[in-house]
């Protein structure tokens, strides 16, 4: 799981969203509408739903093209419980939630790493990003 999260309000831009994934050496976001998760925006959905929709990205907000509806797991759930749910809902990415709060994130990457340690997708998660 993934502690250190950014998180940004929906009302953010595209732009906003793509300059904070760059000096952060991310390529997500989670979009929070107060304390509440409302979605996840990705690199690729800046680009997809985005741009390649001709949308401006100075005045698109996150808002616009994250999906809704975002699953979810517990902190307390295991990988197997996450892998599972990523299967089911064709998701890349959970937030993972204590209390109702959002304390991490976890990725394909991070249960590669930890279910299979000498995949390619392990080995290259595990890097520093080269970005």
């Amino acid at each position: 799981m993934t502690t250190r999260l950014v998180t940004m309000d929906g009302h953010e831009t595209l732009t906003a969203a793509a300059r904070e994934m760059r000096d952060s050496s991310i390529g997500d976001v989670v979009v929070t509408a107060g304390d509440d998760v409302v979605g996840i925006v990705t690199d690729r959905d800046i680009a997809v739903r985005g741009v390649a929709e001709e949308r401006d990205p100075d005045t698109t907000r996150l808002d616009q093209i994250t999906t809704r509806d975002v699953i979810t797991v517990s902190q307390y759930d295991d990988a197997v419980a996450a892998a599972d749910l990523m299967r089911t809902y064709a998701v890349r990415r959970l937030p993972v939630i204590d209390d109702g709060r959002l304390v991490g994130l976890i990725s394909m990457g991070d249960l590669a790493v930890e279910r299979e340690p000498q995949s390619v997708l392990a080995d290259i998660s595990a890097d520093d990003p080269n970005n």
